[in-house]
């Protein structure tokens, strides 16, 4: 074998040798990146923000109607316009998280909640009210704590679990609980029942999978129903949202009109621009897009686009079957639950099989905060998921979760 050095063509001037190397560098770490994310994921999602970018310029012309005033008229396809822009921002924030290490991810994600918390609890205090509820701080630009707290979250809690790993005496239990009772205060002061609810579902699959007795779960779960049980008494928003579920709601209120627009296009649509009852269903391009979808292009789209998010979460599970490392699974469960729990509970309200929440529906719905979160999202999911396809694994990894003794957390 020839031992001769590579060679190296000739820069003249300073520096070009170091910016020829610079570029072999980025061009290598690239091939690595694309050679250890998960495509299939990826694939997935580009596909339903693809669907998500028709369905909101199906949406556009209602939503726009329907916020325009005597004053300012807007476009037809402003919504759908503004929706492209976010798009291409989310896409740019997905792809640049996805290069990240392992490591850098676990460490952005703790970072992302840290802030999150912080600005969390000051938008009782500096926050803007909409609709009746304060969620948002104005920065020159609307952020909505919440959303980006979210992914944080999962991987925060993911961290403190795994790491009864190296010490079993740890209270994780009682950190990860404590966290989730705190954001769950600062949620109900705006009020937002429904991301308590999903911030609850992404704690309790993590803390499930990490192991806990079910002694020690069946008393933090009776906690969660006693909780839920004062927020219908001590909030009236919670309480006539409820209420309005149970007893069917009146004629056509918001989840009434979105079950009927749901249906009015039968299987297969009316086709784009086509549909009617649209014009009539508030926030068309964000929490009710899915009976928009359902009316211009059917109820088989509607299905397709349900299989898509059952194909991911499945996707992402499966990959972690053999996975051998407790931070990667618990990690990427709790982010792939943030994502499923609110496609979900979007697509529920629609049906009339839910209270309504206030929910987009992930990659989907025009939105800007929530766009880019759950891009974000997908990032950190995509880069803690990396894995080198030319390792064989022989552990047991999320089967491991189920098969090893109870321990005390």
């Amino acid at each position: 074998m020839s031992s001769a050095k590579p060679y190296i063509p000739h820069h003249r001037g300073k520096g070009a040798p170091g910016a020829a190397n610079l570029r072999i560098d980025w061009r290598a770490e690239l091939r690595i990146w694309w050679r250890e994310i998960d495509k299939v994921v990826l694939g997935l999602v580009l596909l339903l923000m693809l669907i998500g970018t028709g369905a909101v310029a199906a949406a556009s012309p209602a939503s726009s109607d329907r916020l325009s005033t005597a004053d300012v008229r807007l476009s037809e396809f402003y919504f759908f316009k503004q929706h492209l822009v976010w798009q291409a921002l989310g896409l740019s924030v997905m792809l640049g998280t996805s290069l990240l290490s392992r490591e850098r991810a676990r460490q952005a994600g703790i970072l992302l909640a840290s802030a999150m918390l912080v600005l969390l609890a000051l938008v009782p205090l500096i926050g803007f009210e909409v609709n009746g509820a304060r969620r948002w701080i104005n920065f020159g630009f609307s952020l909505q704590p919440s959303e980006f707290l979210k992914p944080g979250f999962a991987v925060l809690l993911a961290w403190i679990l795994s790491l009864r790993l190296r010490d079993p005496g740890l209270p994780v239990l009682a950190f990860a609980s404590a966290i989730m009772a705190l954001i769950a205060i600062l949620l109900m002061l705006q009020p937002n029942l429904g991301d308590t609810m999903l911030f609850a579902g992404i704690w309790f699959v993590l803390v499930l999978l990490s192991g806990v007795s079910v002694q020690r779960l069946s008393v933090l779960v009776g906690a969660g129903i006693a909780g839920v049980t004062a927020a219908y008494f001590l909030y009236d928003n919670a309480r006539h949202r409820i209420d309005s579920f149970i007893g069917g709601g009146t004629a056509f209120d918001q989840v009434d009109l979105a079950q009927r627009t749901l249906l009015a296009g039968g299987w297969t649509g009316t086709g784009l621009w086509l549909g009617v009852r649209k014009m009539n269903l508030p926030e068309a391009h964000t929490d009710y897009i899915f009976s928009v979808i359902g009316e211009e292009f059917g109820l088989l789209i509607c299905a397709f686009v349900v299989v898509l998010y059952i194909a991911l979460l499945w996707r992402v599970l499966i990959r972690l079957v053999d996975d051998d490392n407790l931070f990667t699974v618990l990690g990427a469960a709790g982010l792939v639950a943030a994502i499923g729990g609110q496609a979900f509970i979007n697509i529920l309200v629609n049906l009339q099989m839910f209270p309504s929440k206030g929910m987009t529906l992930p990659l989907v719905s025009y939105g800007g905060s929530s766009t880019i979160a759950m891009c974000l999202t997908i990032g950190l999911l995509l880069a803690i998921t990396r894995r080198n396809p030319f390792l064989r694994r022989q552990s047991p990894g999320l089967k491991a979760l189920f098969e090893r003794k109870e321990e005390p957390a």
